[in-house]
């Protein structure tokens, strides 16, 4: 859910062309101002928004839109992107041996097919309407 709501912001602040304050954000995405200051920190703490303080202060993406990917924004909020743990290298498969699990591949290709998608479409194509279909 947090995810869903930080592409929203990153897409609010992609239409915008500029600065938005918290409650604009907030109004926009239809959250409270609080949860959408909780997400913002994320957002702030992995590059992707800066934050601007004072009376003409709000918040900015830290790049251009077209350089910023759906994969950037899941992975500031739920970290790296995998379909199972077991396709962490350093988590041990508590059944199988790595070299035996007859899951652990299939997860790999699911996990870095849907990593190269959300990789492939930066918030400038959805909003260009380039890449959301």
């Amino acid at each position: 859910m947090e995810t869903d709501y930080a592409v929203r912001i990153v897409d609010a602040l992609t239409r915008s062309g500029g600065r938005l304050t918290s409650e604009v954000i907030a109004r926009q995405v239809c959250i409270t101002y609080k949860f959408a200051h909780f997400i913002m920190h994320k957002l702030i703490a992995k590059g992707i928004v800066k934050a601007y303080r004072g009376p003409s202060g709000g918040y900015e993406l830290t790049r251009p839109a077209d350089e910023i990917t759906l994969y950037d924004v899941t992975c500031a909020i739920e970290g790296p992107f995998v379909i199972n743990r077991c396709t962490l290298e350093d988590t041990p498969c508590r059944r199988w041996p790595a070299c035996e699990c007859p899951y652990r591949n299939i997860f790999n290709r699911l996990t870095c097919y849907i990593q190269e998608q959300l990789s492939s479409v930066t918030f400038a194509d959805v909003v260009k309407g380039n890449k959301g279909g």
